[in-house]
């Protein structure tokens, strides 16, 4: 379990996230939504590890994060960052390697156990066949699977994702938020990842949070956080929620402003 305990973080004196309390259970999706700003990005990164924390805390399993070394964090919690900068002249393969650097040996020298756990992750994210490929050479959408193929290499009983859909087209949207799901459902990770796509939330995530402002508003259920008076009063925009036709969720859409 991911525990966030009243955090917050400051840039400079301005205050971006206000005593977030949050928790995230093994076997569950929980997705961050929110306006431009809101502070989701910043909250994954903190709990990252990328940025300092002004107070709170973040707990797995009892252990403090502030307590372990940044290799004992790396086998806690994998990260599928935002628009990142890959290095162009790797391959494929060995960026995805780099995910088993917090268990490599003196030497830094990849077992063949951690090839094989490469092998599984690329081949999870359909991405087997870019292996030999230069990073430079892939378009965004090959990128970002890269990216979670890396993250699944960890090997971590957390998974963090920021904007994961970015840059894929609908069919890998779907994919990767479906393999997303299972990782947490059957392989009983802890997955919590930013969203701007409301529809995709109510349809991956078990649970949601709402956050505005840098606090959460709201969090639940997704029909408990799908409501048109939290979505209207944080997105400054008139929405119907209905009944999914076919699927037993929320549907958020827009209302006419003419």
């Amino acid at each position: 379990m991911l525990k966030i305990e009243n955090l917050s973080v400051h840039y400079g004196l301005r205050r971006v996230l206000h005593d977030v309390a949050l928790d995230v259970q093994s076997g569950e999706v929980l997705a961050l939504i929110g306006p431009n700003g809101a502070g989701k990005s910043t909250l994954i990164r903190a709990v990252s590890g990328v940025i300092p924390i002004q107070s709170g805390r973040i707990r797995t399993n009892g252990d403090d994060f502030d307590a372990l070394s940044p290799m004992q964090r790396a086998r806690y919690i994998a990260t599928v960052p935002q628009a990142v900068s890959l290095p162009p002249a790797f391959t494929v393969w060995e960026t995805v390697l780099l995910g088993r650097t917090p268990y490599l040996n003196f030497l830094g020298q990849p077992s063949t156990k951690d090839e094989d756990l490469a092998r599984r992750a690329l081949d999870r994210v359909s991405a087997l066949t870019l292996a030999e490929r230069r990073v430079g050479e892939l378009s965004g959408g090959e990128q970002q699977r890269v990216l979670l193929a890396r993250a699944l290499c960890q090997s971590t009983p957390i998974l963090l994702l920021d904007e994961p859909t970015a840059h894929l087209d609908l069919q890998y949207q779907v994919g990767l938020l479906e393999l997303v799901r299972e990782l947490a459902h059957n392989d009983h990770l802890a997955v919590l990842l930013a969203l701007h796509d409301l529809n995709l939330a109510a349809r991956y995530a078990d649970r949601i949070a709402l956050m505005v402002g840098g606090e959460i508003k709201a969090s639940g259920k997704p029909e408990q956080v799908l409501r048109p008076d939290l979505i209207e009063a944080a997105y400054c925009l008139p929405v119907e929620v209905v009944r999914h036709p076919f699927l037993n969720i929320p549907l958020i859409l827009p209302k006419s402003q003419k």
